[in-house]
């Protein structure tokens, strides 16, 4: 092949090279606030579904200084999602959790009820634990219910939780802090405490003394 040859080849692939980027960049751009919007109605329902009694939702963000805000697209933070009933009262709040398991991540969102200081529903967003036994912690209903009214008080120094919340072997829960793992799925119990521990942990203590801001919003 002669050099005049090779140049023209390598100028053709660059081309076809930075042309396939651009239509990839492109592409995404226009998608995106589809997605983006796919993506918080998603959430919405989800959020309507585990704050029980709520009719109405409200999102916000805790900046770095702590501070709430209404959440708009692109803002950084923690995401904080408030449930309302009808008549416009705070029900509940709820916040996002996500731990490795077997096969991948765990991710949830739960909602945290003030009036109990506890852990009050849960649903898993994404999962691909190993189907019939990871998926469990969807199905089985002894599971579930350990979402009841799982105990996540913040400690009197208002830093972290007063018990963190952990995964116990299955027939072994004695504390409301523990959740009752599903025997043969003992991993992605674990990941569901983890996933929970971890942001309960760092979200209750900034979400609590912002309770009362909260309640005042209108949803």
């Amino acid at each position: 092949m002669s050099g005049r040859n090779s140049t023209a080849m390598i100028a053709t692939l660059g081309f076809v090279t930075a042309l396939s980027g651009f239509l990839i960049v492109t592409v995404f751009q226009a998608t995106k606030p589809a997605i983006e919007e796919n993506k918080r109605l998603a959430i919405q329902k989800t959020v309507l579904e585990v704050i029980k009694g709520a009719t109405a939702d409200k999102h916000f963000i805790i900046n770095e200084k702590g501070e709430l805000l209404e959440a708009v697209p692109g803002m950084k933070g923690i995401n904080v999602y408030a449930g309302y009933d009808a008549q416009g009262k705070l029900v509940g709040v709820a916040a996002e959790g996500s731990a490795q398991g077997y096969s991948g991540s765990v991710d949830t969102i739960y909602a945290y009820t003030p009036a109990c200081e506890c852990i009050t529903g849960i649903k898993v967003i994404k999962q691909t634990e190993t189907p019939g036994l990871g998926d469990k912690v969807i199905t089985d209903k002894h599971f579930v219910a350990n979402f009841d009214k799982l105990e996540a008080k913040v400690n009197a120094a208002g830093d972290a939780l007063a018990n963190a919340i952990v995964a116990v072997k299955h027939g072994a829960k004695q504390n409301p802090w523990e959740i009752d793992a599903i025997s043969g799925a003992t991993i992605s119990s674990k990941a569901i405490a983890k996933g929970l521990n971890n942001s309960a942990q760092d979200v209750l203590p900034k979400v609590v003394p912002l309770l009362p801001q909260i309640e005042g919003a209108q949803p």
